[in-house]
């Protein structure tokens, strides 16, 4: 049909006003966006893996279904180095002009993400989504702040104790079910192989010390009105980590050798032959299977302190948020669901081993692949967070639990004078953080 000019002439000028929009993307005081265009280009900013071109694939094809399913719709996915995720997204979190419309994150930033303004509270489409009804309540914990949903999960890793079964078969033992076992095997090992660490541990390895905590009926910190209050030097969380830096010492692990030692460096001990056993993840298998120890070794969750009970696994991974700023909101939660769903978590586990954050998608994965039945059977024995808390990245960042383990090891504090340095420290990042 042909407009007249005297109609023609308004809807030109409603359009160029919509293309001004849609460029400056206008945001309230609170950082969020003013319009919500059904049409345009939706940006996503991706984590870039050491091997991406699988990664590449998968979403690719996800990618292609949402633009199907979207007419006038476009999708500009970047893929951004690890290392500097940090510096780019706060800078996209000042900077809403520049940033994109969905963010792939690490899900112990959640909390402090929400407190920068960033990501956008979608409790109400997570709600109404199907496939969120199968997620992993853990996994459904870390986008989690106070009650309100920011971002969808997509994918979950997790810990557990691999073995040498030749060398385990060749000293007539088997692996060990409690965590007294653990500990007594591993020094036992390096008594008759002194050249094997009976166990690799890492002073450094905060997520390979948690479960020693956890297993002893401590906690991290805990939670009341909505702030936080470190319980790391609680009588309990002191047990743990007596047990954990007890495999610290000439009878199993150097502490000269290993109290520097984060989880990438026991992973490595053991793939490389040098210890029989090692607290790694779903997602170290590729390197122990590229290692020396191919074809010689097997899994097991670490063992709780009860003979035959599963020690609390941290339960890591990343996920999916839409920006608080995203003039594109409707099409970025879409998109989220494209990228997070069933079938991409499917997808992405095929392709680089991702566990699935949905618990019928995750039984599908370990009936395919046996490897990944342990750290399963780890998540529901019931596997832990970090807390909630945007000061959870500044305890992260400045190392605090790592130097408690290390000053321990090293012989410079005792137990309780380092958990208490620590807890210290832990109350006044949660203090400056608010919450």
């Amino acid at each position: 049909m042909k407009l007249s000019a005297r109609i023609a002439a308004p809807v030109t000028a409603l359009v160029l006003a919509g293309l001004t929009a849609t460029a400056c993307a206008p945001q309230t005081s609170d950082g969020k966006a003013t319009t919500d265009e059904k049409t345009g280009t939706v940006r996503v900013w991706l984590f870039q893996e050491v091997a991406n071109a699988p990664k590449e694939q998968v979403v690719d094809a996800a990618v292609a279904a949402f633009e199907q399913r979207h007419k006038g719709a476009k999708v500009e996915v970047e893929y951004i180095p690890v290392d500097t995720r940090a510096q780019r997204i706060k800078a996209a979190f000042n900077d809403p002009k520049s940033a994109p419309d969905l963010i792939e994150y690490g899900n112990t930033d959640t909390a402090g993400y929400v407190k920068d303004g960033g990501l956008a509270d979608i409790s109400a489409e997570f709600g109404g989504w199907a496939d969120a009804e199968d997620t992993d309540a853990t996994a459904k914990a870390s986008v989690t702040v106070d009650g309100r949903i920011y971002g969808a999960p997509l994918f979950v890793g997790v810990r557990a104790l691999y073995y040498r079964t030749d060398v385990f078969k060749d000293l007539g033992i088997s692996a060990p079910t409690s965590q007294d076992e653990l500990v007594s095997t591993a020094k036992k090992i390096h008594k008759a192989r002194p050249d094997l660490y009976g166990i690799a541990v890492g002073g450094a390895y905060t997520y390979g010390a948690m479960p020693f905590i956890w297993a002893n009926g401590g906690e991290l910190a805990t939670e009341a009105g909505g702030s936080y209050k470190a319980a790391i030097n609680s009588e309990a969380a002191r047990k743990g980590i007596a047990a954990y830096t007890s495999l610290f010492g000439d009878d199993n692990c150097p502490a000269a050798k290993c109290a520097q030692m984060g989880g990438n460096a026991t992973v490595t001990a053991f793939a490389s032959g040098k210890a029989a056993m090692a607290i790694g993840g779903d997602f170290s298998h590729a390197a122990v299977e590229a290692g020396a120890v191919k074809g010689k070794y097997a899994v097991v969750p670490l063992p709780g302190v009860t003979a035959g009970s599963i020690a609390p696994a941290f339960a890591g991974g990343n996920n999916i948020g839409v920006m608080k700023s995203s003039s594109h909101r409707t099409l970025a939660v879409e998109l989220m669901k494209s990228l997070a769903g069933k079938e991409t978590q499917g997808r992405l586990f095929d392709a680089m081993g991702f566990l699935p954050t949905y618990t019928d998608v995750r039984a599908e994965a370990a009936r395919k692949q046996p490897f990944v039945k342990p750290f399963i059977d780890s998540l529901g024995a019931g596997a832990k967070f970090v807390p909630a808390s945007p000061g959870w990245g500044k305890i992260d960042s400045s190392l605090v639990l790592p130097t408690m383990f290390q000053e321990v090891v090293s012989g410079r504090k005792d137990v309780n004078a380092a958990s208490d340095d620590a807890a210290r420290k832990m109350d006044e990042a949660f203090a400056s953080a608010g919450r």
